[in-house]
């Protein structure tokens, strides 16, 4: 029978109805549940006609450093593929971009350089995964976030074009600087500018017309120690959190060396947490990307799962509802 519910008992993914699967998380509770495969879409829950820094996203850190089988020495971060997903509703991914080989790889290397060992595949070939969701999905907006090491100049505009997604970048001259509103977003589906690109490295903003990642947004502590409860911090590189010169706000939530095991217990009331701790850090704003490993692991049996988002309007906000249980980066927006 599929006509099990979110958090009933499960034994395979056939006994849970359309939309769920069975999930078992042994560093917390025996048995198996079923949950969400995928992240409730938030213009659908709200339409599209708010500022694009109105809404949140759920973000994969990594999110090409998938275990796929291939032996390496490096760390890995999520179990689907990209194409798998932007599917599932993640919006944002974070990619990091190396020179090897003569071309544009995605690496999770260290020192800026790419090794075999710790080489995932050509930046094109997850890039053209990308292309192909904007394509079967035109009222869709995807941004990546670059932890940017390329140093062959135009190296990243050659391999956006040749990918291409040059015709879905949003404009840097569009990109508000001194913390105004963003267009709305029904306004980017509508001129087809639905590819926001940011990058680490300053110096491409003037060389190749990338905004520069923390010009555009505030950015708390990765790793372990921004998962200190109670506590939210800028990383070194962005401006404090509360800097509303900065429109968009991206919390990072996951380990400096991930453990999937344990991946569902963190992505649960530990982060529902530190979205509060964080607001409060920037300013009584909510974050606009939420940051993960492994997405789709979590802890069905705590109420906290539940991410309470809430969209920050000119005007007060009215009405704070809890969101039903176990939905997991069920991006739910209130006005």
């Amino acid at each position: 029978m599929n006509n099990m519910q979110i958090g009933d008992e499960c034994s395979t993914d056939a006994d849970c109805e359309t939309g769920l699967y069975c999930f078992s998380c042994a560093a917390a509770f025996s048995g198996s549940n079923c949950v969400r495969s995928t992240a409730t879409n938030q213009f659908h829950i709200l339409n599209n006609s708010l500022p694009f820094n109105k809404y949140a996203f759920l973000t994969t850190h990594n999110a090409f450093a998938i275990d796929d089988g291939t032996p390496r020495l490096t760390l890995t971060n999520q179990e689907d593929s990209v194409t798998q997903q932007l599917n599932n509703g993640v919006r944002a991914l974070m990619l990091d971009t190396y020179d090897f080989k003569g071309d544009i790889w995605l690496c999770h290397s260290f020192g800026g350089q790419c090794y075999n060992y710790t080489a995932f595949g050509p930046a094109i070939d997850t890039l053209r995964e990308i292309e192909a969701f904007l394509s079967s999905n035109p009222s869709e907006i995807v941004t990546i976030i670059l932890e940017d090491y390329v140093r062959t100049p135009n190296g990243l505009t050659k391999v956006m074009r040749d990918a291409g997604l040059m015709k879905y970048l949003f404009p840097l001259s569009k990109m508000p600087k001194n913390g105004q509103d963003w267009p709305l977003v029904s306004d980017m589906v509508a001129n087809n500018q639905r590819l926001l690109l940011f990058t680490s490295a300053k110096s491409k903003e003037n060389s190749e017309g990338i905004a520069y990642q923390w010009n555009y947004m505030v950015e708390n502590q990765y790793g372990d120690d921004g998962m200190k409860a109670g506590d939210c911090f800028n990383r070194a590189e962005s401006s404090a959190l509360n800097d509303t010169t900065k429109s968009l706000v991206l919390l990072n939530y996951f380990r400096s060396a991930p453990i999937k095991s344990q991946a569902c217990v963190q992505n649960s009331g530990g982060l529902a947490d530190m979205i509060q701790t964080c607001s409060g850090a920037a300013g009584n704003r909510w974050a606009n990307f939420v940051a993960v490993d492994y997405y789709k692991v979590i802890y069905p049996s705590t109420p906290t799962v539940s991410l309470i988002l809430r969209i920050i309007t000119s005007s007060p906000m009215r009405q704070v509802r809890a969101v039903p249980p176990h939905k997991f980066i069920m991006v739910t927006l209130f006005i």
